[in-house]
């Protein structure tokens, strides 16, 4: 045997028997269904280590991005409310730190394994933009060349109002013009830059005050409507042109005068109009006068004397008055004729011969004289009568406008005396009751939103006319009783009307917005019943300017809140000239003999306070919030009222002009509502 040939033939052999081995083992596995899932289990391990790890990495993205997308809204909702009214690097960049501050707070650097985190914060038009990015670091994704992937997000805040509409009830009353102690600017003056500052704020536009929160920019846009309403109050609210003259009667009573006259009869001096001598008895007791010897043709041209004037006879006088005749209307004529016995010459010329002869004889007689008279009859000025009395202001209407001023005769000696109507108006029917929580059915002034009826004088509004006013008196004082006299009584009456209301508008120019605020002026007690009733009356979506009130012009939804800002007690006056008539004499709302005074005092102001509560209820009811600001001193009972007056947790005081516009800031603040845009 070649044992080397026999080696080679077994390793021939060998590797056949592996061969042979090994495909039957891969035949026998293939028919074999353990062999099967063996093969699907190593076919799938690396898609299943892809989706594993796709899915591990895309929680933490995912994580990673949302966590940066709360910090990024946090970081432009603290910088935008930090901003407020101001300016983006206002206060050495305070907003900017602010959103970096809040950013950090809920994002730090390396969070959630992230890498090159970054964030910005920019400002434009009020609108504050924030970016964010940071690298997540993968992990098994890394077998698929994605070692990191960069997370980004974008935000956005701005101050958005809703619709909204606010209203200045405002205090002008003569406290105003004073200052608070350590203040150099009076109360009038500190409201009215508060409420600049305030529009600032809401409207995003600059006026001429200087804010504490900076100059605005960039207004609200046109996808929100803000409108503004000013009321300001003192004695009563000057309303009355904002109203329809269908809304306002016809005739009112007001305590004035009226002239009563008597019949003057005014006469011309008798004129003799004709004289002639009747019942004439001539004596014929002829004598000559003058004569000549001339022709006859001479004779005929020697002129005759006239006849002499009558001449009364000795002891003769003018008689009586007779044949009296009257004729005609006003003025009428009278006539009349007298006698009296006397006698003249009478002259002739006789010619005998050649004598030429002049005579004369006596005529007796009556001359009868006629006399003309004219008598003219006038109504003249007697006396006053002072009385509650009709005065028809009707005369102050002008179809759908308003004349200003109309004429009436209560002038000196009943001459005509020009009525001026400063917008004031009086209210409609009231009466006397301690609570108007319900109303009763008769205060019909009390009624937000019931249109006037018309002919129903009860329910129609009349004008204030201080120049048509005149109170009565006697030497023992104030009387309702009426007088009559020709003296001029003293006007005991007050009467103040402050500056014309608005209606709700838009006040797209700062600068008109400030000129109306600069012309507030204080004068005049604190009613303030009369202004929170006309506060809510033009504000109500449901009353006489509903059509305009209700909704947008868009059909939108409207946010109604009204600002009433008072710096004082209620103070009235028996002889103010209100919105009820002058109290001592109207007695609208007392019904007896008024007293007056401040806080609670008198039964004007109790009145005044009772009613403000209801109206303060009636506001809160029609879903108007209502804020009230207390600026200055008030006593602890008017401060009671006033909390109960404002919406839940909606009252404020400040004591000086600092914190005045920080309360007004506050409020803005709180109505702009700042939301995020995107």
């Amino acid at each position: 045997m070649n044992l080397a040939e026999s080696s080679a033939d077994m390793s021939m052999r060998n590797v056949r028997f592996k061969l042979t081995g090994a495909a039957g083992f891969l035949t026998r596995l293939r028919r074999d269904r353990r062999g099967s899932t063996l093969t699907v289990i190593a076919a799938a391990i690396v898609p299943l280590a892809g989706m594993v790890g796709s899915g591990l990495d895309l929680s933490r993205l995912y994580l990673v991005k949302t966590r940066l997308q709360h910090a990024c809204d946090a970081g432009v909702l603290a910088g935008r409310k930090s901003m407020g009214a101001g300016i983006w690097t206002q206060s050495n960049g305070e907003p900017l730190k602010t959103a970096n501050r809040f950013f950090d707070g809920n994002f730090e650097d390396g969070a959630y394994g992230s890498q090159n985190r970054s964030r910005t914060f920019t400002e434009a038009a009020g609108k504050v933009s924030g970016r964010a990015q940071a690298d997540v670091p993968m992990t098994l994704m890394r077998i698929f060349s994605k070692p990191t992937m960069t997370m980004a997000v974008t935000c956005d805040a701005e101050m958005r109002l809703p619709n909204t509409d606010v209203m200045f009830v405002l205090d002008t009353t003569g406290s105003m013009a004073d200052a608070q102690p350590g203040d150099s600017v009076s109360k009038m003056s500190a409201l009215k830059t508060a409420v600049k500052c305030f529009y600032e704020i809401v409207a995003r536009l600059d006026t001429n005050a200087v804010c504490t929160t900076g100059p605005p920019t960039g207004g609200t846009g046109s996808q929100v409507q803000i409108r503004f309403e000013f009321v300001p109050y003192a004695t009563n609210v000057n309303v009355g042109y904002l109203l329809k003259p269908e809304w306002f009667a016809n005739e009112a009573l007001y305590q004035t005068r009226v002239a009563e006259y008597a019949d003057r009869i005014s006469s011309t001096d008798p004129a003799v109009t004709n004289t002639i001598v009747v019942n004439k008895n001539p004596r014929n007791d002829w004598t000559t006068t003058a004569i000549g010897i001339v022709s006859s043709t001479r004779c005929n041209q020697e002129p005759v004397p006239p006849n002499s004037s009558f001449m009364a006879a000795i002891g003769s006088n003018e008689g009586s008055a007779v044949e009296n005749n009257t004729t005609g209307g006003n003025p009428s004529t009278t006539t009349w004729a007298t006698y009296q016995y006397g006698f003249y010459y009478e002259y002739q010329r006789t010619y005998e011969g050649i004598t030429c002869r002049i005579q004369r004889q006596t005529v007796y007689g009556d001359l009868r004289r006629t006399y003309t008279r004219t008598d003219t009859t006038s109504r003249v000025f007697n006396q006053w009568r002072y009385a509650q009395l009709p005065v028809n202001i009707s005369l102050l209407k002008n179809g759908s406008s308003w004349n200003r001023s109309f004429t009436w005769p209560v002038g000196s000696q009943a001459a005509d005396k020009t009525i001026t109507w400063g917008g004031c108006i009086e209210e409609r029917q009231t009466a006397s009751y301690d609570s108007y929580t319900p109303r009763p059915n008769d205060v019909k002034d009390l009624d937000i939103d019931s249109l006037p009826v018309a002919g129903d004088a009860s329910t129609q509004w009349r004008q204030v006319l201080p120049d048509v006013i005149y109170t009565r008196q006697t030497s023992s004082g104030r009387t309702r009783q009426e007088i009559k006299t020709a003296d001029e009584l003293d006007r005991d009456f007050y009467y103040a009307c402050p500056r014309e209301a608005r209606k709700l508008q838009k006040w797209p120019s700062a600068s008109t917005f400030s000129a109306y605020v600069d012309g507030l002026s204080p004068e005049g007690n604190t009613y303030h019943d009369i202004g929170l009733l006309w506060g809510a009356r033009l504000a109500s979506p449901t009353g006489i300017f509903g059509p305009e009130n209700a909704l947008t012009p868009q059909g939108g939804e409207i946010e109604r809140n009204i600002i009433f800002m008072t710096d004082g007690d209620a103070c009235t006056g028996v002889n103010n000239y209100t919105a009820y008539g002058v109290g001592w004499w109207d007695r609208r709302t007392t019904g007896s003999r008024p007293t007056d005074g401040c806080t609670d005092t008198g039964t004007l102001t109790q009145q005044v306070n009772a009613r403000a509560a209801a109206l303060c209820t009636a506001i809160k009811n029609k879903n108007i919030t209502l804020w009230v600001v207390a600026f200055g001193q008030l006593e602890d009972a008017t401060v009671t009222r006033l909390k109960a007056c404002a919406s839940s947790g909606r009252y404020f005081t400040a004591t000086n002009s600092a914190q005045l516009q920080a309360t007004f800031k506050s409020i803005a603040d709180q109505i702009s509502m700042l939301r995020l845009t995107s």
